[in-house]
C-alpha cells in the first residue's frame, strides 16, 4: 500500500457553515498544496449535523469546489440514540486515529478549541497508547468564539473545572496560536482568573507560549475585480454601483445590526443610498420583521463566495458597526479584511476587540452603539467624501490587508513548511 509523503489535516467548522474560520480552513488547505503537503484533508461535520445545529449556511448548491489533493472528511456518528452526546465527537476522534496510523509524518491544525482540539489531542493520546508510535506536530488555534463564548461563559458561571480542562486541553498541543493580539490577551487575563481560584499556571505559560497568527484570506479572490462582473452581479440584484450602504456579515446584535437600521433611519443619504443586509443569523428574522415597512431595506440572503466580492466591491459604504455582547465580541474581524481587498466604498466600523488589528488607519471608526455617530458617519462618507479621498482610504486598505494573504499567513504558521518548498524549489 503506498502513502502520501505528507499529511495536513484541519479539525474544523468547515463548509457549508457561513464563518470567517471555515474559509480561514480552506485557505490554508489549499496553500498546503503548494507547500509539500501531498495529502491534505478537512475533518469536519456532517452537513445534517450542522443543519440541525441551527448555523447559517451557505447554498449548499454553489459551494466552491476544493483544489483536487484536498479532501473533506464528515465521519458518521458512533452509536445509536442510546448515546446522546459526543456520538459525533467518537466519529472524529476514531477517524483521526485511522489517519495518524498510517506511517504518515503529519501535522493536525485545529481551530475551535471546543471541541476540534479535544478531538486532535484525544486521537493523539490514543494513537500512541495503541503504539502506532505517530509522527504529528499538533497546532491549535483560538478563534473569537473560543474566549468570547466558551471561556468567559465558564468564568461569569464559576465552571472553573470546565475552564481547566479547555486550558489544559489547548496547552497540550505542540503549538498554541491565537487569530489576533486581542485574542492572546484575552486567552492570559482568562488564564490569570482561572489561576487566581485554582492555584494553577495557565497565564504564564500562555504568556510564553501563544503566538497570533491572523486568518488568511485568498487575495486573489477580492483583487482585479472585473468591472463588468462586478455591474452584472448588481443588476441581478436590482443595485446600482454606489447605490447601497451593505452589511455582509452574520445577522446578530453583536454585528451591530440593529443600530444599523434605526441608524438608517436617520441618515440624510438614505435618499441616494439603499441599505443591503448580506447574510443570515439569529437575528434575521427580528431584523426583517422591523424593516417590513421599509422598502429601501433589501436583504439578501443566499449571497455565495462568488458573488461576495462583487458585493463589496460595488458598495457606496460598507458598515460594520459590531459591539461588545457578552456572548461575543468580535476578535478579528475577517469580512473587513476582505472588504479591504475588494476596494469599492470606504468601512465604516467600531474599534471593537481586534477590528482595529484589521483596519488600522483605513477605515471611519464610531463608538459601539453610537447610532446618531454611525448615520452621521455613513453620511459623511456617501455625501461629503471626495473621489480622492476615497481612493486614498481604497489604496491603504488594500495594502494594508495584503498582509494577510494566505500564503503569507501560511509560511508564518508553518515556516517549516515553507522553507521545504522553497529548498525543493
Amino acid at each position: 500500500m503506498s502513502y502520501p509523503h505528507r499529511r495536513l489535516v484541519i479539525v474544523v467548522r468547515a463548509d457549508p457553515v457561513i464563518c470567517g474560520h471555515s474559509g480561514e480552513a480552506r485557505n490554508l488547505a489549499e496553500v498546503a498544496l503548494t507547500r509539500g503537503y501531498d495529502d491534505v484533508r478537512l475533518l469536519t461535520w456532517p452537513i445534517p449535523t450542522l443543519q440541525a445545529a441551527g448555523l447559517p449556511l451557505k447554498p449548499l448548491d454553489r459551494l466552491l469546489p476544493y483544489s483536487p489533493g484536498i479532501t473533506v472528511e464528515r465521519p458518521e456518528a458512533v452509536g445509536d440514540y442510546r448515546v446522546p452526546d459526543g456520538r459525533h465527537l467518537a466519529g472524529l476522534t476514531g477517524r483521526l486515529v485511522e489517519l495518524l496510523a498510517e506511517p504518515v509524518p503529519t501535522t493536525c491544525l485545529s481551530m475551535y478549541l471546543v471541541p476540534h482540539t479535544q478531538v486532535v489531542t484525544d486521537a493523539v493520546a490514543a494513537a500512541r497508547a495503541a503504539g502506532f508510535a505517530p509522527d504529528v506536530h499538533t497546532v491549535a488555534k483560538a478563534v473569537g468564539s473560543d474566549v468570547t463564548n466558551v471561556i468567559r461563559s465558564c468564568l461569569r458561571e464559576g465552571r472553573f473545572g470546565a475552564a481547566t480542562v479547555l486550558f489544559t486541553t489547548f496547552l497540550a498541543n505542540d503549538e498554541v496560536v491565537a487569530v489576533s493580539d486581542y485574542t492572546r490577551d484575552e486567552i492570559v487575563a482568562s488564564a490569570q482568573e482561572v489561576d487566581a481560584h485554582c492555584g494553577t499556571t495557565f497565564a504564564e505559560q500562555c504568556r510564553r507560549r501563544v503566538a497570533v497568527s491572523y486568518p488568511p484570506i485568498d487575495a486573489s479572490a477580492y483583487l482585479d475585480l472585473d468591472p463588468a462582473a462586478v455591474d452584472a452581479a448588481l443588476a441581478r440584484r436590482g443595485l446600482e454601483r454606489d447605490g447601497y450602504v451593505l452589511f455582509l456579515s452574520r445577522v446578530a446584535r453583536a454585528k451591530g445590526i440593529y443600530d444599523l437600521v434605526i441608524a438608517y433611519g436617520q441618515m440624510e443619504c438614505r435618499p441616494r443610498v439603499k441599505l443591503v443586509v448580506a447574510g443570515t443569523g439569529p437575528a434575521l428574522e427580528h431584523v426583517q420583521a422591523m424593516a417590513k415597512e421599509d422598502d429601501r431595506i433589501i436583504f439578501l440572503t443566499d449571497v455565495d463566495d462568488r458573488e461576495k466580492p462583487l458585493l463589496m466591491r460595488g458598495c457606496a459604504a460598507y458598515a460594520l458597526p459590531t459591539k461588545p455582547e457578552p456572548d461575543f465580541v468580535e476578535t478579528f474581524g475577517i469580512a473587513l479584511a476582505e472588504k479591504m481587498l475588494a476596494g469599492g466604498g470606504p468601512i465604516v466600523t467600531t474599534l471593537t476587540g481586534g477590528t482595529g488589528e484589521a483596519v488600522g488607519d483605513t477605515a471611519i471608526t464610531v463608538e459601539p452603539g453610537d447610532i446618531a455617530g454611525l448615520a452621521a458617519a455613513v453620511d459623511r462618507v456617501v455625501l461629503d467624501m471626495s473621489t480622492a479621498e476615497r481612493q486614498a482610504l481604497e489604496a491603504r486598505a488594500r495594502a494594508r490587508a495584503m498582509s494577510f494573504d494566505r500564503g503569507a499567513v501560511f509560511d508564518d504558521l508553518f515556516p517549516q513548511a515553507a522553507s521545504a518548498a522553497g529548498a525543493r524549489g
